[in-house]
């Protein structure tokens, strides 16, 4: 399993309108194979900030479903991001 979590940052102002954009492609990604979970979230204390979770069942999924990232018009609205890429090997209840 492959989680990808992260967060980026966008100007405040703009990060609703960031958000509503992708839309489509959470509704995508949610709709492709291997896709366990995908959300983007507008983080409760940071204006600016929108917290970034993926889970998908395998990197060839992943790589189905990402092509080629972000299109240019969300990319260069993007100011800063720190995400990561991570291989989960097993799971349990919490």
């Amino acid at each position: 399993m492959i989680i990808i979590s992260g967060r980026l940052h966008v100007d405040p102002g703009a990060r609703d309108e960031y958000l509503d954009g992708c839309r489509a492609v959470v509704e995508q990604a949610r709709a492709a194979p291997g896709c366990l979970d995908f959300a983007l979230s507008a983080d409760l204390l940071e204006p600016d900030r929108i917290n970034v979770y993926e889970r998908w069942e395998s990197d060839e999924h992943l790589a189905r479903f990402r092509g080629a990232g972000p299109d240019s018009a969300q990319a260069v609205r993007i100011r800063d991001a720190s995400v990561a890429k991570y291989r989960i090997s097993a799971t349990e209840p919490p």
